[in-house]
C-alpha cells in the first residue's frame, strides 16, 4: 500500500509544481487516523487519508493555503479528538489523538521518490530534516523529543502480505482492483495468452503466463502468502491445486460451487493426497454473503483474506 501511494505521488508530482505530504507518525486510542496513514494534497488533487472527517478537511485546506506561500520546513500537527481538549482540538469527538508530520515536496523530491519506489524492501525515514530511504526495518519505529522539535518515524515499505491470484478472468480483475486498495502485494498468473481481462488488469504488481502444472514454480512459499485459484474450469483448478498441495502458505482458496469443490477434493483424496493438506484448502473461497456479481464475489474473497490476516 505504501508503494502504491508513492507511485501515485510520483505521477502527481509530474503534473504539479509542489505537493504537501501528510504522514500520521503517531496515533493513540480511537484515533481514526492510524500510524502510517498517508495523504498528499496538490493544488487540484488529493489522495490517501489521514483519518477523514472535519480534521482531514481542515488540514487539506491548510495544506492548500501553504502551497500558495511556497516552501516551508517540515512540521508536525497534534490532533486531539476530544471536545473538552484544551488545545489541538481536531473537531472530532471519537477520542484518541494523533500526530501528523507535514512536508512540502517539489520537483527536487523526485530523486527520493525514485529511491522509494525502486527499493521495495527498504524503509522510509521521516524526520524534522526531511524524508529519506534507509535500510529495511521489520516494523514501524517512532521517536519524538519532549519539546517535539525533533522526531523520527521509520515506516516499512514492503507489503507484509502477498496474494497470488491464479486465473485472469472477470472475478480476478475485480479482486485485483479491490485488493489493490489494501495492504497486499498482488501477483497474477494465467495460462491463456491474449486474454482481454488479463491484459486489462493494471492493478497487480506482476502478471505472468504460465503452465498450470508449473504453478508451484511461480508462487513463493511463506507465512504471509495467500493463494486464490479461480481459473475457467474444473480440470485446470485441479492441476493447479495439485501443484500447490503440501506447500507452506498462509491461505489457499479456490473459487467454485460447493458441489464442484467437493468432487474435486474427493478426487484428490482418492489419488492419495493427505487429508491434512486437503483440509487446508478453503473452498468455495469467500465469505458467504450471497454474492453473485464479479465485484460482490471479489469483496467476499477480499473480506476473507482480511479476516485471515487480522486473526493473528
Amino acid at each position: 500500500m505504501v508503494l502504491v501511494f508513492y507511485r501515485d505521488l510520483m505521477t502527481e508530482l509530474v503534473h504539479s509544481d509542489a505537493i504537501v505530504l501528510l504522514v500520521v507518525i503517531q496515533s493513540e486510542g480511537s484515533s481514526p487516523g492510524r500510524q502510517g496513514f498517508l495523504m498528499y494534497v496538490s493544488k487540484d488533487n488529493m489522495s490517501g487519508s489521514i483519518g477523514g472527517g472535519i480534521m482531514e478537511h481542515k488540514l487539506v485546506e491548510m495544506s492548500r493555503a501553504w502551497l500558495t506561500k511556497g516552501p516551508f520546513k517540515p512540521t508536525i500537527k497534534h490532533q486531539v479528538h476530544q471536545a473538552e481538549a484544551e488545545k489541538n482540538k481536531s473537531g472530532m469527538i471519537c477520542s484518541g489523538k494523533q500526530t501528523i508530520a507535514v512536508y512540502y515536496l517539489d520537483k527536487k523530491f523526485k530523486k527520493t521518490l525514485e529511491k522509494i519506489v525502486r527499493n521495495p524492501l527498504s524503509s522510509i525515514l521521516y524526520s524534522e530534516n526531511g524524508i529519506d530511504v534507509v535500510l529495511g526495518s521489520e516494523k514501524n519505529i517512532l521517536a519524538i523529543s519532549d519539546n517535539v522539535s525533533q522526531w523520527s518515524f521509520i515506516q516499512n515499505i514492503a507489503s507484509k502480505s502477498i496474494v497470488y491470484i491464479v486465473g485472469g478472468g472477470h472475478v480476478s480483475l475485480a479482486l485485483s482492483e479491490v485488493m489493490s486498495k489494501l495492504d497486499f502485494e498482488i501477483h497474477l498468473l494465467d495460462h491463456r495468452p491474449n486474454l482481454n481481462t488479463f491484459e486489462q488488469n493494471n492493478f497487480v504488481y506482476t502478471k505472468n503466463i504460465i503452465q498450470p502444472e508449473d504453478s508451484h514454480m511461480h508462487i513463493s512459499e511463506g507465512d504471509s502468502v495467500y493463494v486464490v485459484i479461480m481459473t475457467f474450469g474444473f480440470r485446470t483448478d485441479k492441476i493447479i491445486l495439485k501443484s500447490l498441495l503440501g506447500k507452506n502458505f498462509k491461505f489457499v482458496g479456490m473459487m467454485g460451487s460447493r458441489h464442484k469443490s467437493a468432487v474435486l477434493l474427493n478426487e484428490l483424496r482418492n489419488e492419495g493426497f493427505p487429508e491434512a493438506d486437503l483440509q487446508r484448502v478453503v473452498t468455495p473461497v469467500g465469505l458467504d454473503i450471497k454474492s453473485e456479481t464479479p465485484y460482490e464475489i471479489a469483496i467476499s474473497i477480499a473480506a476473507q483474506l482480511i479476516e485471515t490476516k487480522n486473526r493473528d
